[in-house]
């Protein structure tokens, strides 16, 4: 994927949805898990040092899969490498559920999704698709409605 780094930066510093101090360990060959400030902001996790200010990485949450490994641990693995898994460790099982619910309602695949049901819900509701008015046309409104899952 391509980045303008400025611009990763500007958004890293942005007001969070979820953010918290937690255990985390990336996918490397021997890592541990190392205490990070992880920020969740739009659609990227970004991640820092707890003692610095700019991220030391970031992961745009697309093509994802985020799963409740434990109790209190949740991982991130990207569809097209799932044997590589970001690992976070939170202090409870009640925080751990949070992030993972958070996690998933950041991706687009989820506001896509959330979007086409509410749209058949609004034209149910009224025979009217909603989009109409938006003057959306009918090629964009059928690849809208194209790609149920």
């Amino acid at each position: 994927m391509r980045y303008n780094e400025r611009e990763l930066l500007s958004l890293a510093r942005q007001p969070a949805e979820k953010a918290a101090e937690i255990r985390m360990s990336v996918p490397k060959k021997g890592s541990v898990l190392k205490k990070r400030l992880v920020k969740l902001v739009v659609n990227f996790l970004f991640y820092f040092r707890t003692d610095e200010a700019e991220p030391i990485g970031a992961l745009l949450l697309e093509h994802c899969k985020i799963t409740k490994e434990e109790e209190n641990i949740f991982s991130i693995s990207f569809i097209e490498e799932p044997e590589r898994k970001y690992c976070f460790e939170c202090a409870t099982e009640e925080q751990c559920q949070e992030w993972v619910e958070a996690l998933r309602r950041a991706s687009y695949e989820f506001l896509r999704r959330s979007l086409i049901f509410y749209r058949n819900e609004i034209q149910k509701m009224t025979g009217k698709d909603p989009l109409e008015q938006y003057g959306i046309s009918e090629e964009a409104r059928f690849q809208l409605g194209a790609h149920r899952q």
